[in-house]
């Protein structure tokens, strides 16, 4: 495994994803005849895209950029998420960005 390789398992994207196969499928009943499903589906989705950047702000997803070794278990804590990450729109949008940081 290269030491620039993270696959980004982290608690923030694990409960977003499930969240969001869940109002997918929900959403995909739907369509297909139970019609509040559709609606129960786009609010799941939105409910996933708020768990997965709220968990982020709290130190449970990751950087933009690759983790070092001892970050990348499931459980790591993100410590510098409460600063804000470079050039890291979640963060931007919570009012949290880098001041003189620029990364490439």
């Amino acid at each position: 495994m290269s030491g620039l390789h993270d696959e980004g398992h982290t608690v923030a994207g694990w409960t977003g994803s499930l969240i969001a196969m869940l109002g997918t499928v929900s959403a995909g009943v739907g369509v297909v005849g139970w019609r509040p499903g559709i609606w129960l589906g786009v609010g799941l989705l939105v409910v996933a895209v708020l768990a997965t950047w709220i968990l982020h702000l709290a130190g449970w997803g990751k950087p933009p950029i690759p983790r070092g070794l001892d970050q990348r278990g499931f459980s790591a804590r993100d410590l510098t998420a409460r600063a804000g990450h470079a050039n890291c729109v979640g963060c931007r949008l919570a009012g949290r960005s880098v001041r003189g940081v620029e990364a490439s």
